[in-house]
């Protein structure tokens, strides 16, 4: 009995000993951080619809292409996309109908995909008013609608669509294992608040240069340029994703990405012509190129270009250069729909508009007939929807996140989302995922407020409290999501005891 408990004993120990001495088992190897890039052409026809107004307008040459550009994060264990397009807007139809394609053919959710239009007022037929619109209107809001405004053609949409579904599908093969970094720099003298407060006791828009009358600016700048870059395992960059907030109204004349052509070709002209940049707009449905307070004269539409892309690119440049690297873990998104009403006219201004568009613009005026012209439409178009879809996304990597607005929205509201966001790097992007126009502060829609953004159309016509609602809900997506570490270089060595030799001598006078 006592050899048997003796050899328990013995079998006991030599159990534990192996337990102690046995290697330890390697851990399962973190999963691989990939990211992946991808581009396509969507430039438009000459003759094509040139958007960006309230009338018909044509593109009669090209400057340069316009194109999709993709971008896909994956931490192995989900993937997110971001993707920017040079058109004026992206239709919500559109967006939905590429996140179909991509969820089908490559797994990404469609809440996992953020869709920016880069706002060039130089690109394709995108907007304004969609193919069968208003199908259900009179012959008179028909004609108005597909005859006198500025109008999307239904082939280019569905290229367009196709072009984000291939690029995103096409970022999501190519991604490989990557070293990432994230970072922000600033570009202060190229955006301009575009709005004004007046003597008269209102804000103008683009008073003009010189007004006697002007006070100061009406709202803020962002000059934050916000960077996401992306290198090989051989040190070269595949790719990066450039935030900044100014409009894309350069218009260096014909078919243009606008100044986001020169922001790449700044980049491009450093890391190589391969690179992929994807650039997301900002909030900056109050801020432009423009200088209204400049006492000399405006450069043309090709050297604003130049200036503003080169410059913003120039600084994305000098972030890539100075970010350490490292994984940006983890990447998530999360969406939010609010359903928000639209503004409505009165019945007296909707007849007294009914009458003034059945005139001659000439006799009544091209702007009094324009924006008459905009009351009707969107009279037909609360017939149909008196409330308005509008999409909130948060889309995180690592410790940067991505909040999205289908607004040209104002630049308050992204300084707002920034200094409420626990995110160390949060990225605002407007007009992404859809369309629902201006979206101004509540104290511009106010009785001291006023200007362009302010008026009511068929594109512009949410009610005042949208901008904080649309923030708010950034803000409570934002705060879902724990941010992820920021890639920091090695720390120094411990001193070692002497310095440089060559350096470490008093004078030498004689």
């Amino acid at each position: 009995m006592q050899a048997r408990i003796a050899t328990l004993a013995v079998m006991a120990a030599l159990a534990l000993m192996v337990q102690i001495l046995r290697p330890l088992e390697a851990a399962e190897p973190a999963p691989a951080f990939k990211a992946g890039f991808a581009e396509r052409d969507i430039t438009p026809e000459i003759g094509a619809e040139q958007p960006g107004g309230y009338g018909k307008s044509f593109h009669k040459s090209l400057h340069d292409p316009c194109k999709v550009r993709a971008a896909v994060f994956d931490d192995g264990t989900q993937q997110v996309a971001l993707v920017s397009v040079d058109a004026l807007i992206v239709p919500r139809v559109m967006v939905l109908g590429a996140r179909r394609q991509i969820a089908e053919r490559c797994g990404i959710p469609g809440d996992h995909v953020l869709i920016g239009a880069t706002h060039s007022h130089s690109s394709g037929p995108t907007g304004m008013v969609l193919p069968g619109e208003y199908d259900h209107a009179s012959p008179l809001v028909q004609k108005l609608a597909y005859e006198k405004s500025s109008g999307a053609d239904a082939a280019y949409l569905k290229r367009v669509e196709q072009a984000v579904a291939d690029a995103v599908v096409e970022a999501s093969s190519n991604c490989q294992a990557a070293q990432c970094g994230v970072g922000k720099g600033i570009e202060n003298t190229v955006a301009f608040n575009r709005r004004f407060r007046m003597k008269n006791g209102l804000s103008h828009t683009h008073p003009g240069q010189g007004n006697p009358d002007i006070i100061e600016p009406a709202g803020p700048t962002d000059p934050e340029v916000g960077v996401i870059g992306a290198w090989d395992a051989e040190g070269k960059l595949l790719g990066c994703v450039v935030n900044f907030s100014c409009h894309a109204t350069t218009s260096p004349g014909g078919i243009s990405a606008n100044y986001i052509y020169y922001l790449e070709k700044a980049v491009r002209g450093y890391f190589g012509n391969d690179v992929v940049v994807v650039f997301l707009n900002g909030t900056c449905g109050d801020v432009t190129q423009v200088d209204n307070l400049a006492a000399t004269r405006r450069p043309t539409g090709e050297q604003s270009a130049q200036f503003v892309g080169g410059r913003v690119g120039a600084e994305a440049v000098k972030v890539l250069l100075g970010m350490d690297r490292g994984t940006l873990t983890p990447v998530g998104a999360t969406t939010k729909l609010l359903t928000i009403p639209r503004r409505v006219p009165k019945p007296e201004r909707v007849k007294a508009c009914l009458e003034l568009v059945q005139k001659d613009p000439k006799e009544v005026g091209a702007t009094e007939w324009t924006f008459a012209k905009e009351i009707v439409l969107l009279d037909a178009i609360l017939a149909k929807h008196p409330t308005a879809e509008v999409e909130v996304q948060a889309l995180q990597v690592g410790p940067a996140v991505f909040l999205s607005d289908p607004a040209e929205y104002f630049c308050q509201f992204g300084l707002n989302m920034k200094a409420r966001s626990k995110f160390p790097f949060t990225f605002p992007v407007e007009l992404a995922n859809g369309c629902v126009g201006y979206v101004p502060t509540e104290e511009a829609l106010g009785p001291h407020g006023g200007g362009y953004e302010t008026r009511l159309t068929s594109y512009s016509n949410l009610i005042p409290s949208a901008g904080q609602q649309i923030e708010d809900a950034a803000v409570e997506l934002a705060g879902q999501m724990t941010p992820g570490e920021v890639p920091t270089a090695p720390p120094a060595p411990p001193f070692s005891g002497t310095g440089w030799s060559y350096g470490n001598v008093p004078p030498e006078v004689d």
